[in-house]
């Protein structure tokens, strides 16, 4: 029987997508499951779901158990052979609305703000703050389990947990498993989405697709970069990574709201045009934790309450990961990991996103050579300010968090020195005071 612990299990419909699908791999449906959270009304609807679901998928053949807050973490993790991380330090009250109120007063406006930028940054320095205490947990009751991160900034948390911990920490996204399916869709193309193959690597929510063939080999690149083109002459949700087709060549892994504030070249306090040509839509995540907030109460009844619940297997890797493991048959995946030359033309100690082999020795990245330059440009960009970031949790000074966020493109586009300073000490105080610092 394997033990999995879900950490910030609160979060329940994530927690029911890769729980769900545990419980219907035969190798793991008898697992232990604990579930920890330190929000005790969401620890009880998750466990409430996902007992009901053990049952109804699953015949209760899984062990189902809650834990709730710090004092309760290292029971929890004890023995546990999978740990999923899906802890949100902060939530929107306070800490959201701090990454992006504090900064827009400085004319820095932002997106989504949970990768890079000064927001993604202070996010990873306070999630830092308690994975620390985490990893210390693991080494001292389970030692020999892997950590499958969920949680975001992914390359500054997973990249932290790799090189300052010696937890065996794999990060993984959902936006690589979805990539060439949805720029096919969009570009009217789902004739070549059977057996297509691909290739994709570069770092998280800045992978590239750098290959994308038919079923008969013949690259599908050309026609894509005619209709992308053709399609941003008109309104859409994706004009971002479409003119990355245009003007880089390449289609990237995460979505156009992301990705236009990871560099200096879409959001332009003096420039709304840009805005409005590349419907780059400001103040989105906040937006979203809004909405999620609000329809989480009807969501929750309609899980809790219906009288069956259904669930097909995702396409999350973590059942997948787990599953190659313990059953010892290899599985790939695309996983975020220490660089160590598998792509050449990026920093060895930066977190990179690559094709991984999983089997029941663990995991293996697979080498990838060198990215095209100009794609390897745009990843350095966002590596160096990630990697000045984990220095800043490493050494906890106000010094080492400025900076990470001078070296943030966005950041350094519109502010000076003395004002990336300012902004970024008003953050740190504001982050302090909330009962969440980052220092």
């Amino acid at each position: 029987m394997k033990k999995i612990c879900f950490i910030g299990a609160g979060s329940t419909v994530f927690c029911k997508n890769v729980l769900g699908d545990t419980l219907l791999c035969e190798s793991l449906s008898d697992a232990n499951i604990a579930l920890y959270d330190i929000d005790e009304q969401r620890l009880e609807e998750s466990f409430l779901l996902i007992d009901k679901l053990n049952h109804e998928l699953n015949g209760g053949r899984a062990v189902i158990e809650k834990y709730l807050g710090v004092k309760n973490r290292r029971t929890a993790l004890k023995d546990a052979d999978f740990i999923v991380n899906a802890i949100q330090v902060g939530g929107y009250e306070p800490c959201t609305v701090i990454d992006f109120e504090i900064p827009k007063k400085y004319g820095l406006n932002q997106t989504i703000a949970d990768t890079l930028g000064v927001g993604g940054i202070m996010r990873g320095l306070r999630t830092i703050k308690v994975l620390k205490e985490i990893a210390e947990d693991i080494e001292a009751v389970c030692p020999d389990a892997w950590l499958l991160n969920y949680t975001n900034p992914m390359a500054i948390l997973t990249g932290y947990m790799l090189r300052y911990t010696k937890v065996k920490t794999v990060g993984l996204c959902h936006s690589v498993q979805v990539c060439s399916e949805t720029l096919l869709k969009e570009l009217g193309m789902e004739a070549y989405l059977e057996g297509r193959t691909e290739k994709i690597a570069g770092i998280n929510h800045m992978a590239w697709l750098l290959e994308l063939k038919d079923k008969d080999g013949n690259d599908l690149y050309p026609e894509i970069r005619k209709r992308a083109k053709e399609k941003n002459k008109e309104k859409h949700n994706d004009m971002v990574r479409f003119d990355y087709i245009d003007k880089l060549g390449y289609y990237c892994t995460e979505s156009s709201e992301h990705n236009a504030e990871y560099s200096a070249l879409y959001i332009k306090k003096n420039r709304p045009d840009l805005i409005e040509k590349f419907n780059i839509p400001l103040d989105e995540y906040p937006r979203r934790c809004i909405n999620q907030i609000k329809g989480w109460k009807e969501q929750k009844e309609k899980l809790l309450h219906h009288e069956a619940i259904a669930h097909v297997r995702s396409n999350e890797y973590g059942s997948r990961i787990m599953e190659a493991i313990t059953t010892g048959i290899p599985y790939e995946i695309n996983g975020n990991v220490i660089n160590n030359g598998v792509i050449e033309n990026l920093p060895k100690d930066a977190c990179v996103e690559v094709k991984c082999l999983v089997d029941r020795e663990g995991i293996h990245p697979t080498y990838v050579g060198a990215l095209p330059l100009q794609l390897a440009a745009m990843n350095a960009s966002n590596i160096y300010p990630q990697m000045l970031t984990i220095e800043a949790a490493r050494l906890g000074t106000r010094e080492a968090i400025w900076r990470a966020v001078m070296a943030d493109p966005h950041a350094a586009a519109e502010l000076s020195t003395d004002e990336i300073v300012q902004m970024c000490n008003e953050l740190i105080e504001a982050h302090e005071k909330a009962g969440y610092p980052v220092l």
